[in-house]
Formats: C-alpha cells, structure tokens, sequence
C-alpha cells in the first residue's frame, strides 16, 4: 500500500478513500470448522499488484550482513514504479526459504499469510517508519516457523524502525494456529530517535471451530489484555489513543473504532464496499445467523462458526461470489449490460457531480472482481511434515476465471516464466495472460462463455483434488527416507502442473476466441448461431422506439 502523506491531513485522506477501492479479501478457516481437519487461509490481491512468484531460498548468513527495506515492493513491476532502498536492518544467523510475491504468502514452515488493508486514521501515519506490509511478511516469513513467531518478527521490527504503511491486517496460520494480526502507524511525530515503539500492532486468534473475514477495515475488536493465550499486542498499544483522547483507560479498548473510526459508524457511509463482502462471505457459510448487509454501522462478529464444514472448494466459490441471488446481484441490471458481465468501471471523477448520489456512493463491491492480480487458497496440516502440510492453491487473475494449482511448502523451485509475468507486454509465453486473457474475453459475452469458463475450471481442478491424496502418499514415503527427495518429488510435481495448465488454458483461450470471435455469430456444433439480446434489456434501453415515434408521428 502507498506511503500516505503525512505533511497534509488533506492528502491523507484523499489516499486513504483511493485505497479502499483497491482492496483486497483474506479468510481464515479453523481446523474444527473444516473438513479434514486443516486450516485454511485465503486471500484476493485486488488490483495491480506484483504477482510474480518465486522460491527465496534460505540459508546461514555471516555477521555483519545486511538486508535492504525496499518501498512498496507488493507493486514490483507495476508501470510508473520503482523500487528504492528505505533503509537496511541486520541480517539473522539463519533464514528459512520463502514464496515472494506482491505480498509474501508461505515458507517452508507452511507459515501462511493472507493480507488486506484498512489504511485507518490520518493521525496515525507515521512517515518515518521504515516498513511496509510486505517487508514485514518477507521478514517474518524467513525468521519465524510459527504464526507467534512470525508476528513476534514483525511486531518486534516494526516498533524497532518503525511502521510506515496504512493500517494492515494479516491472516496467518502455521497448521495449529490461526491467527489475525493488525498493525498502524505509532503517529505523526514518531521517529526512530523519539524512544518510543514505532508501530501499533495486536493479534487475535481465531478460535478453532470457527470462520473469519476481512475485507478493508479493521476486524480485530475488542482487545481482551487478560487472555494472553489469545491476544498478543504492542507495548505501546493503548498510549496514544489515550493521549489522543480516542480511549479513556477502564473503557473496553476496540481496537477498530480506535484506530479505524472511518470504518465504523456515523462516519462509515463509504466502507459498504467492505461491510457488503463482510455480510457476504459471514451469510455464505453462517446462513443460519441471518446476518442483515449494511454499511459502516454495522459491526460483524470477529468471526463465526459455519453451519457446515469448509473445505478449499467452498472458499473457491466464495471467491467467485458475484453477489448472485441478493438484492445486490452484479449479473442483473443495466449496469450488467445485455449480457450480464459483473464487471464495472469506477465513475468518471469527481462523483458527487451525479445530483441525486452522495460522494460517497459507488457500485455494489463483489469478492470476485476483474481487478484481481493473484489470489490463493491455503491448507496446512500439523499432522504432516511442513514440506507436504502446506499447500497453497495458486491462481492467476480474477479468482472467478483462473485455475488453482498447488505449490507446496516443500517446493524448492517454480517455472521461470511464473515468476517473471510481464503484464505490460502480452506474451503467449506468460500464464499471468494466459487468465487475464480469458477474464477479458469473457466479457464479450459473459452470460455463454463464463459457464464454460467454469465448466472448464472445475474439470481440470477436480483431476488436481483427486490426485493429492496419492501425490501426497508417495511424498510421505519419500519423507520418511530422504526429506530431500520429497521435496524435489513436490518441486517437479507442481511445476509439471503448471506448465500443464498455462498450455492447456492458452488452448481454451483459443477455443473461445474461435467460437465467440465472430460475434453477433458464433459456432457450435458445427453450426453457425446468432444469440441476439435478452428482451428485458431491450426493453430497458429503448429498443426500437426511435423508429416507433417516426411511424407515429407520420415519418
């Protein structure tokens, strides 16, 4: 997320409202709330986004070395972006291997992060904080093999150099645990000589039979600082928000309207696009709650038991949501055009120049949205080795078109060209296009080609789902004699997967192009058809009438 000015409460604010539109979608899945026993983390990175992965390896380091804190590496690559060295802080004696992308997401631990942001109050920007979100998940990633670890990691450096970013949240998981940590800025007039703790941070656990949500403002609540087997927190958590008369000491410290006022209340009108996918993800999984949508000033449960037990494919069509079936639903109405595509674009700029809308209004905000660079469904085991306990279901693009296909914790190596992903360039060498493509295509006649997309996605990834019990099997009869052969087994496994799917979806790309690029025909069955549009959109936007008015009035 980017540095918000702290020179001008006005520039502040105006960054703030931009990255809420941004957004992006993590859940967490407690291991008696699921199927098998795992735990799941999950997240959406809902724009343009570094979505390059690749294996960091670890290692032993010599004293005296060095790492570089670069600035806003989550968007590497991004056109109009480079990247700069902020500062550096002491290299550790041993690092462990992690996956690097826009924001890191897994070690070789099965540590799993999920992220979102909730930007929070102005006052609390600190510009001389040293780090950003993304360089305390790559940092607590290669330091820690636990989520209490991991957050200890970046608490630790984060009050020690201090925290520059937006507020954050972060989902973690090590296979025992999961975890919700949340961190802001210790304020205006932080600096690294002031003395004091250069971050705000606390972390929740999320209990074991339970569900969680996130989805651009603060979800932690309610601080409860006698629990310390499920809370953990900053020194100086409570110090500003009583000095800045935010919190008076004896009063229940929530740690959202503190930090996040803008997101709760009065004040909240402009966080529907948060709250929406809050109630929708809560009514997807909980509908026995009967949970009521709204905007800011309605505050959801931390977290809540599912009425069923979750498995990845559950969290796949959550990601896929669309809002169908509400009286919210994106396929419908005019702004779906004639052939019900989900997708929008943001109003042209100022809004509030449409009289009979506040500035703040916008359209519905869905889970699934075109926007997205990358997105993942986790599992990790305790009852497996890391290597195999961790399984990251990777896709490309918008989560309701990509495919998700499994990286191990255990892999020590990815296809070269999913870690380079050009998105500037089109290239049939590189899978990010391969989805985006498709993605794209697809609104062209969103209402044929997207159950074809899904037909195809479910196929290829109920063939992966059959076969990781057998693939995880033999990983574990190759543990139990060389470590080292498990790994290179699973390294060889999800890259053959990989290269499989980019060959195969630029196929189905081809295939669509070939089918719908003819429009207002298209071939099916060897046989040349013409869809036409639906009556009631017709009927909406005036068909005919022109004509009509001319018969009538003699023309």
């Amino acid at each position: 997320m980017k540095r918000i000015s702290t020179t001008l409460f006005a520039g502040a604010a105006l960054l703030a409202a931009a990255s809420a539109s941004v957004a992006c979608t993590p859940m967490g899945v407690g291991p008696k709330a699921t199927a098998d026993g795992s735990i799941l983390v999950a997240h959406t990175c809902d724009s343009w986004y570094d979505a390059r992965v690749r294996v960091v390896p670890g290692g032993e380091h010599q004293p005296g070395e060095m790492v570089d804190v670069k600035i806003v590496s989550c968007m590497d690559s991004r056109p109009g972006r480079s990247l700069t060295v902020a500062g550096q802080i002491p290299q550790v004696e041993r690092t462990y291997t992690y996956f690097h992308i826009g924001y890191p997401f897994l070690n070789e631990h099965q540590v799993m992060i999920g992220e979102h942001t909730w930007t929070g109050r102005d006052e609390v920007q600190s510009a001389s904080g040293l780090f950003y979100i993304e360089n305390l998940e790559a940092l607590g990633l290669q330091r820690g093999k636990t989520a209490r670890e991991v957050i200890k990691v970046m608490g630790e450096l984060a009050e020690k150099y201090g925290y520059g970013d937006g507020g954050e949240g972060l989902v973690i998981s090590d296979g025992k645990e999961l975890w919700v940590f949340e961190i802001c800025g210790a304020g205006l007039l932080w600096t690294k000589d002031s003395g004091k703790p250069g971050a705000i941070w606390a972390a929740r656990r999320v209990p074991d039979d339970e569900f969680f949500v996130g989805a651009n403002r603060s979800r932690l609540g309610v601080i409860d600082f006698n629990d310390k087997d499920n809370y953990m927190y900053s020194a100086n958590i409570t110090a500003l928000a009583e000095e800045m008369g935010w919190w008076k000491k004896g009063d229940p410290f929530n740690f959202s309207h503190i930090f996040d006022n803008g997101s709760y209340g009065e004040a909240a009108k402009n966080s529907f696009g948060s709250s929406r996918r809050e109630w929708r993800a809560f009514d997807i999984v909980a509908p026995s709650l009967k949970l009521t949508p709204g905007s800011g000033l309605q505050d959801y449960p931390f977290s809540v038991k599912p009425d069923h037990k979750l498995t990845v494919q559950d969290l796949e069509k959550i990601y896929s949501d669309h809002l169908e079936g509400t009286p919210y639903d994106m396929t419908k109405g005019l702004a779906a055009g004639p052939f019900g595509s989900p997708a929008r674009f943001r109003p042209q700029k100022p809004k509030h120049d449409m009289e009979d809308r506040k500035a703040w209004a916008s359209w519905e905000r869905a889970i699934a949205v075109p926007q997205c660079s990358y997105s993942f469904i986790g599992q990790t085991r305790a009852d497996l080795p890391a290597a195999i306990g961790g399984v990251l279901w990777f896709g490309l693009a918008a989560p309701d078109t990509t495919v998700y296909t499994p990286i191990y914790a255990g892999v020590t190596e990815l296809p070269k060209n999913w870690g380079d992903n050009d998105r500037v360039n089109f290239n049939t060498e590189n899978p990010w296009w391969a989805f985006n493509f498709v993605q794209q295509w697809a609104q062209h006649r969103w209402d044929m080609m997207y159950p074809e997309i899904r037909a195809k996605k479910a196929a290829i990834e109920q063939r992966t789902f059959d076969a990781q019990p057998g693939i995880e099997k033999l990983a574990l009869d190759l543990y139990a004699k060389d470590p080292a052969a498990a790994k290179a087994f699973l390294t060889n496994y999800c890259a053959t997967n990989m290269k499989a799917l980019e060959k195969d979806w630029w196929g189905f790309a081809a295939y669509l192009v070939s089918k719908y690029g003819q429009m207002p025909f298209y071939i099916e069955d060897n046989k040349i058809k013409q869809p036409g549009y639906n009556p009631e959109w017709l009927k909406a936007v005036d068909f005919g009438n022109t004509m009509a008015d001319d018969v009538k009035n003699g023309r």
